[in-house]
């Protein structure tokens, strides 16, 4: 086999096998959080008699290991189960939330790709020069930010000395693309301020460290402008690492959202699992835990496959 192939092989089979582990560490995770199912639907009141007779209809008079299989075998088919709370079927709930994420996500990957290449870039043109000490300055303040501080910053800024978006992030079926985007502004400025710098960094320090290599000087002794040397020669030889860090910022904003999502009340599926925590609805957190896992671990491969990809000492051995 192709050592290449080989790779990618023992990549996608490892991601699997992490992914089972991480189902089982959620499934025990969630089993470990106070408080009981039956007794929050009932409420304090109820008899135990009819907690007992609701955990048996629910499954969660059955041992753990037997519950967790059932609820493996179901994902595996895809049922997802229905809510405790509500009956509500979870795929169905889940689908529509996680498009509202999943264009969340969209729209800051779509603005903040793209500037912090560009930003890496100008970077590594001016390395040391005023541009790159404004542009890694600026970068690495928003990244100190908590995600609530941002968050709340951007709301006062916006809402309140500049009242031009609402504070609230309401989104619901049939707005238009220009209404949807023009309600998720907010939380899309506060991620993109989150993963820019990680993106600018390392576009950055890929470019530099390729800038030492001898083609390069050959490139500048033909009278190429810097600028043309970066975006012909050195940006095509850094895009293996500068691919790799895109995809796992976007791996984040898909996944790791939750507290952008719960400030600015956006109906996704951040909310949806901070809700049914507090509700201890085992099986819609289970799922959502399970399906945020999934998105990353993918994303990782697919990193890791690119990276694999991109190395011409696989791609061409000896």
């Amino acid at each position: 086999m192709h050592p290449v192939l080989k790779l990618v092989a023992q990549r996608i089979a490892l991601g699997l096998l992490l992914l089972l582990a991480v189902s089982a560490v959620i499934f025990l995770g969630v089993e470990a959080l106070p408080g009981d199912t039956a007794q929050a639907i009932l409420g304090q009141s109820a008899t135990p008699q009819a907690l007992a007779n609701l955990r048996e209809k629910m499954g969660l008079d059955q041992p753990a290991m037997v519950r967790y299989f059932h609820w493996l075998g179901g994902i595996l088919t895809g049922d997802l189960g229905k809510a405790l709370t509500n009956g509500q079927d979870i795929a169905q709930a889940i689908g529509q939330r996680l498009g509202n994420t999943l264009f969340l996500a969209a729209c800051a990957g779509a603005i903040s790709v793209p500037l912090a290449i560009l930003l890496g870039l100008v970077a590594a043109r001016y390395n040391g020069r005023w541009p790159d000490k404004l542009i890694s300055g600026i970068t690495l303040s928003t990244i100190s930010l908590p995600e609530f501080v941002a968050a709340y910053f951007v709301i006062y800024l916006l809402t309140q000395l500049i009242p031009i978006f609402n504070p609230v992030a309401m989104v619901f079926p049939g707005m238009g693309f220009w209404e949807k985007l023009h309600a998720v502004a907010l939380p899309v400025i506060v991620l993109v301020l989150v993963v820019l710098a990680h993106m600018m960094r390392m576009t950055r320090a890929a470019i530099l460290n390729v800038m030492q290599s001898a083609y390069i000087e050959t490139a500048e002794l033909k009278g190429l402008s810097p600028m043309q040397v970066i975006w012909r020669h050195a940006f095509p030889n850094a895009i293996a690492p500068i691919v790799s860090v895109v995809v796992l910022n976007l791996a984040y904003l898909v996944v790791g959202v939750v507290v952008v999502e719960v400030v600015f009340g956006y109906n996704a599926l951040g909310q949806f699992l901070v809700d049914h925590v507090a509700k201890r609805d085992l099986p819609v957190v289970q799922a959502v835990g399970v399906i945020f896992a999934g998105v990353y671990i993918s994303l990782n491969i697919l990193a890791d496959v690119i990276a694999i990809v991109a190395n011409p000492r696989l791609r061409h051995p000896r």
